[in-house]
Formats: C-alpha cells, structure tokens, sequence
C-alpha cells in the first residue's frame, strides 16, 4: 500500500519510512503539510500518517483540506503526535476528520493493526463506490434493479443488504414542489364542497 508520511522532524520521518518499509509498504514523504498537499494532487495516495504539529500547515489544517475534496477516493488519515491522547485532543482530532490517533514513540505492532484495519476499511469503500457507480437506477420512479433483474425501491434494497432500516420526511425542496400545491389542491376541495348551492341547486366546481 503505498503510503504518505508527513513529519518536519528528520529522525522521526527516518524512523517512520523504516517501520513503514519493514512493512512491506511503499512510502512517500513530506516535511509538512503544505508540501503533502501538493503531493496529494500528483499521487494516488489512500493513507497518510501525519504529525500534528508542523511548521506552514499541521496534521489537523491537512486533514480538513483532504476531507473537503470533492470526488475523489477515500483517504485513511492516521494522526501519529506527541500529545496526549486526551479528550480534548482526540476530539479536535475527529472534528478535523482523523481516522486514527497514535501517540510517540511509534509502536510498530500498534502501527501494523492500525494499518490492517486501513487496508480493510478502505477495501469496503472502494467496493460501495463501484457498486455506487454500477447500480441500475430508474430515471423516473427511482427503483433499483437488483442482480436478478428485479426492480424495486430504494429503502428496500439497502435494507436487505444493510439490516438498516428507514424513516421517511420531505425535503424542503418537495415540500414546496409537492405538498404545498397539493394542500391548496385540497384545501379547495373542502372549501367548493362546503360552498352553499347556486340558483340551480349545484355546487360550484372546485
């Protein structure tokens, strides 16, 4: 898996590309977070273990850059610090978008089983993408057609392949579209029925 390694500390990056390689992985390197984004637009990179503190950008600012990338694979991201692993700091963590904490010095075992569940994870999300990519969507009414070349809604074949179950609203957009002119639709209705008769004993049209 080839991977990119984002620390300003020389030794430390040394260290880090030697386990990686140790490994079986491919590393690629940068000394902060300015420079790993712009490695990011010429290498298909899927993990990134980052320091948290860097000079020009850090770990977290990285994240958030990658996190807000519109259309592109998944990147696993692992924050590799020397801070505690508080709350607070976990927290500003996940807030920025991080997969993963691990504090220094680098464990190599603890580093092999995060990076286990990065290959596994991001195998899952290459898959829903290409079954996203794939499914037979109706133009019209919605309905997926399913390898048995049986439509059906939505809701239902997620929930057979998920477990997950659905609840239903209207957007805003459908609501003002939809439900609002078939409201007034009614609403004229009931007020042309209760109406009181014309001189030829019929009730006005709705």
């Amino acid at each position: 898996m080839k991977i990119l390694t984002v620390e300003d500390d020389a030794v430390a990056r040394a260290i880090l590309r030697k386990a990686l390689r140790n490994l079986d992985h491919e590393v690629i390197e940068a000394g902060d977070g300015r420079a790993a984004w712009q490695l990011l637009q010429q290498e298909p990179v899927r993990v990134v273990v980052s320091d948290w503190m860097m000079p020009e950008s850090d770990g977290l600012d990285l994240c958030r850059r990658i996190r807000q990338r519109v259309g592109s694979e998944y990147i696993y991201f692992i924050l590799l610090t020397s801070r505690d692993a508080t709350l607070e700091n976990q927290t500003a963590a996940a807030d920025a978008g991080v997969d993963d904490f691990l504090t220094k010095p680098l464990d190599l075992p603890e580093l092999w089983m995060r990076l286990r569940v990065a290959e596994r994870i991001l195998r899952y999300t290459t898959q829903v993408r290409q079954l996203e990519e794939m499914l037979p969507i109706c133009s019209y009414c919605k309905k997926i057609r399913d390898d048995q070349n049986y439509w059906q809604q939505l809701e239902g074949y997620i929930s057979e392949r998920t477990g997950s179950d659905f609840s239903h609203s209207v957007c805003p957009d459908c609501y003002t579209r939809v439900v609002l002119p078939e409201l007034e639709r009614m609403k004229a209705s009931l007020a042309a029925a209760d109406a009181p008769p014309d001189s030829h004993g019929r009730n006005p049209a709705p």
